[in-house]
C-alpha cells in the first residue's frame, strides 16, 4: 500500500514510495505490434511508461511526448531503447493546439507514420469545494484532458492506415464521479462520450477508436494531486483493496492497439479492481 506522501504537481515516478511497477519485470512480448508506430501522450510515467514498454516490447516504435518530468522521461526512453526500438521523448504542455500538431509531426516525420495514438495525459486537482475551483484550472483540466485529445486524433487521422487504432484514457469518474475531482471527473465522461462517437466517425477510414477506465492506479498523478491522507488510503475503497499497479493495465492497451482487436470499436475496457462501469 501507498505510504504517506506529497509531491509538487505533475510528480515524479522516481520519488513515489513505493515505486510503481510498470512491468519491467514482467510483462513478455509477442510481436502484436511488431512495425507499427505509435505515439503516447503522458509517456514518461504510470500508465504512459507501462504501455510505452510493452508496445516496445511487442515490437513497436514510440513516440512518448511529456510536461517537463526530465528525468521519468528519460527512464522511459532508456527501457524502451533496451528493447531495439525507437524511442522519441517530447517535452511541452498540451493545452497548446500547435503543440499538439507539432507532436504528430514529429512522429510522422520520424517514425515515418502514425498506427496507434494512446490520448492518455491527464491533469487533475483535489477540491473539497467548488470556491476552491478557479477558472483557470477547470479550462487547464480540461484543456489537458480533452481539447488535446481532440487536436492530436485530428492531427494524426490523415496519417493513419486503415486498421490503426486510437486509444483514450478515461476513468472510473465517468459514471461515478467523485466530487472532490469535480472537473477532471467531468472530462472523463466528455473522454468516453468522444470516444464512442469517434469510433462511428472514423470507422470508414479502417480506424477503430475505444477507451480504457481504469480505477486507482499508482501513479506519480495521485502523491500530486491528493492530501497526503488520502494517498496513504488510496485504493483500498475497491473490492480488491489496493490500488492497482500500472503494468495491470498494459496488456488492455496492447491489445486495443493490436490486428487482435479488428471488431472492437467503440467499447470502453474497465480495470478497476471490482468496481463496475457502467
Amino acid at each position: 500500500m501507498p505510504q504517506e506522501q506529497q509531491q509538487r504537481p505533475p510528480g515524479l515516478e522516481s520519488e513515489m514510495k513505493p515505486r510503481p511497477d510498470y512491468g519491467e519485470n514482467s510483462y513478455r512480448g509477442s510481436g502484436k505490434l511488431r512495425g507499427k508506430a505509435a505515439i503516447i501522450t503522458g509517456g514518461d510515467s504510470g500508465i504512459g511508461r507501462a504501455v510505452a514498454l510493452a508496445f516496445a516490447r511487442e515490437g513497436a516504435d514510440v513516440l512518448i511526448s511529456y510536461l517537463n518530468e526530465e528525468s521519468d522521461a528519460a527512464e522511459t526512453s532508456r527501457v524502451v531503447r533496451k528493447e531495439a526500438r525507437k524511442c522519441i521523448a517530447v517535452p511541452g504542455d498540451l493545452v497548446e493546439e500547435r503543440h499538439c500538431r507539432a507532436i504528430v509531426d514529429r512522429a510522422v516525420k520520424e517514425l515515418g507514420k502514425v498506427d496507434i495514438l494512446v490520448n492518455n495525459a491527464a491533469f487533475q486537482m483535489t477540491r473539497e469545494s467548488l470556491d476552491e475551483i478557479s477558472t483557470e484550472e477547470f479550462d487547464r483540466t480540461f484543456k489537458t484532458n480533452v481539447y488535446a485529445l481532440f487536436w492530436l486524433t485530428k492531427a494524426a487521422v490523415p496519417h493513419m492506415p486503415r486498421g490503426a487504432a486510437i486509444i483514450n484514457t478515461t476513468s472510473v469518474n465517468l459514471d461515478a464521479p467523485r466530487p472532490t475531482l469535480l472537473p477532471y471527473a467531468a472530462t472523463k465522461g466528455a473522454i468516453q462520450n468522444l470516444t464512442g462517437g469517434l469510433a462511428q466517425l472514423l470507422a470508414e477510414k479502417g480506424i477503430r477508436v475505444n477507451c480504457v477506465a481504469p480505477g486507482p492506479i499508482w501513479t506519480p498523478l495521485i502523491p500530486s494531486t491528493m492530501p497526503p491522507e488520502q494517498v496513504k488510503s488510496f485504493g483500498s475503497s475497491v473490492p480488491m483493496k489496493r490500488p492497482g499497479q500500472p503494468a495491470e493495465l498494459a496488456a488492455v492497451y496492447v491489445l486495443l492497439a493490436s490486428d487482435e482487436a479488428s471488431y472492437v470499436s467503440g467499447a470502453t475496457v474497465a480495470v478497476t479492481g471490482g468496481k463496475p462501469v457502467i
